[in-house]
């Protein structure tokens, strides 16, 4: 696994043991990026359930200004603050990145974002109440930041519960139809 775009491109990200952790694809990655092109640029980006910290270290390489990283797992959160380090060292040392140790489902920030990453496990979003949590920190962003866009990492079978249509409509949904393979759905706040 690596960083696939930007100045940081080639640079492999470390991930921890075991199967706790499933980082985001490559493939995912580009066209995740590739959907929300110059957005990124300027932007400051929340990676939560971050992991290995793969789709904030992706939008650092690609320009954005910031990235905020929010991770529970001890061994996932030792990989990513060596993948951080990495990222910064290719980047010239310029890299404005935090990591929060924290549970997702409690995280409130206390700042604006422009783009919200959630890489949840997908057993999260199986539960219908957790994936309403889920659903409720972008709420709370978006009362910060009403023009952030939030990118869900779900399973392709992940039906978006009906009360978040109120809230969120679907700009994209990009990957795998196939059960229990990665998509990716692009959110944005109705005003």
């Amino acid at each position: 696994m690596r960083i696939a775009s930007g100045k940081a491109s080639g640079i492999s990200l470390e991930t921890p043991r075991g199967n706790l952790t499933r980082p985001a694809t490559d493939a995912a990655r580009l066209a995740i990026f590739s959907s929300l092109g110059d957005l990124v640029s300027g932007a400051d980006v929340l990676d939560l359930f971050a992991g290995t910290g793969a789709y904030g270290l992706e939008a650092l390489s690609v320009g954005a200004k910031s990235a905020c990283f929010v991770e529970k797992d001890r061994n996932a959160v030792s990989c990513l603050k060596k993948n951080i380090s990495a990222v910064s060292k290719a980047l010239g040392g310029a890299c404005d990145a935090c990591v929060v140790v924290s549970d997702c489902m409690a995280f409130r920030p206390q700042r604006a974002f422009d783009i919200v990453f959630a890489d949840p496990p997908y057993d999260l979003l199986r539960d219908y109440k957790t994936s309403l949590k889920i659903f409720s920190i972008f709420t709370f962003v978006s009362s910060l930041n009403a023009d952030a866009l939030f990118v869900l990492e779900a399973p392709a079978e992940f039906d978006i519960p009906p009360e978040v249509s109120k809230y969120f409509s679907v700009l994209k949904r990009l990957g795998k139809k196939s059960k229990g393979k990665p998509s990716q759905i692009i959110f944005k706040t109705v005003l």
